[in-house]
């Protein structure tokens, strides 16, 4: 029992990190323009998961304490592409393709290693704003995972949406998203899970990122919490003339469901293409 109520709050679809770790050359509804310039303002706009920037980040997550002192590791690939769509409006394809590998981390007889289900959401923006960046549209659950432990064998859809303010080098906002499963495969547990990410981040004049947010998932079925606390530094920087945004975090998990897990470390690499 233990084992299947970890499955269901773990495999929860997330919109990750639209996050200020992840975080943001001219935003999709951009706000005031950013104090500083250049790398400051390139950088700022990784903070924000609606700009109108190629990005590829590559999300390394490592969670400790699960299980029998499990441990998991969950890299997930996230490609952001913007779109244009008329005059007035852009659409960004956010991608989540989570790649696990998980040692005892629902207890014996766990182990898993393989694709976990895919996220994919589109937010519809407008291009010019008022100074409220915001962004709204659905939200797909793919059920791609290659092993029952890291999946939940479900098709799944919802909304999607966000709000952020950048005041500055400050960025302050909320993404969110709801997915109810709408088919799959009827002995696995149907999906209807919450998930919200407050996140701040703040940008210095040399390109340094600090973020702090939070993932919180409900797992309205099984009527579990999951609520990792982030903070994180990240740097950009360019590798030739490849620009790139690196970070380092940590998490704290304030909430999780009996057995889950209770610290976690994530590391972030990113590849930026201003311009695309």
């Amino acid at each position: 029992m233990v084992a299947s109520a970890m499955t269901a709050i773990l495999a929860l679809p997330q919109v990750a990190h639209a996050q200020a770790s992840d975080a943001p050359v001219q935003p999709i509804a951009p706000g005031p323009p950013p104090a500083g310039g250049g790398e400051q303002d390139l950088a700022q706009q990784l903070s924000n998961p609606v700009a109108s920037l190629i990005s590829v980040p590559f999300q390394e997550n490592l969670d400790f304490g699960a299980g029998n002192d499990g441990i998991k590791s969950t890299l997930n690939i996230q490609p952001v592409i913007p779109v244009g769509v008329g005059d007035n409006w852009n659409v960004i394809i956010r991608t989540i393709l989570p790649v696990v590998t998980q040692n005892s981390f629902q207890g014996p007889g766990t182990d898993a290693f393989g694709l976990g289900d895919t996220t994919q959401s589109f937010f519809f923006s407008p291009k010019k704003s008022s100074g409220i960046i915001w962004g709204v549209g659905p939200a797909i659950l793919y059920p791609t995972a290659t092993d029952r432990y890291i999946g939940g064998g479900k098709w799944g859809a919802g909304p999607t949406g966000l709000l952020l303010k950048q005041i500055g080098p400050n960025t302050v906002g909320i993404l969110a998203n709801h997915i109810w499963s709408i088919a799959g495969k009827d002995n696995r547990s149907d999906v209807s899970a919450t998930f919200l990410q407050p996140f701040y981040s703040y940008t210095t004049k040399h390109a340094t990122t600090f973020s702090l947010n939070t993932e919180t998932s409900y797992d309205w079925k099984g009527k579990n919490w999951l609520v990792p606390v982030n903070v994180a530094v990240s740097q950009l920087t360019k590798i030739g003339s490849q620009r790139v945004q690196v970070g380092l975090g940590g998490k704290y998990y304030a909430q999780a469901p009996a057995g889950g897990p209770e610290w976690g470390i994530r590391m972030v690499f990113t590849l930026l293409f201003p311009g695309k």
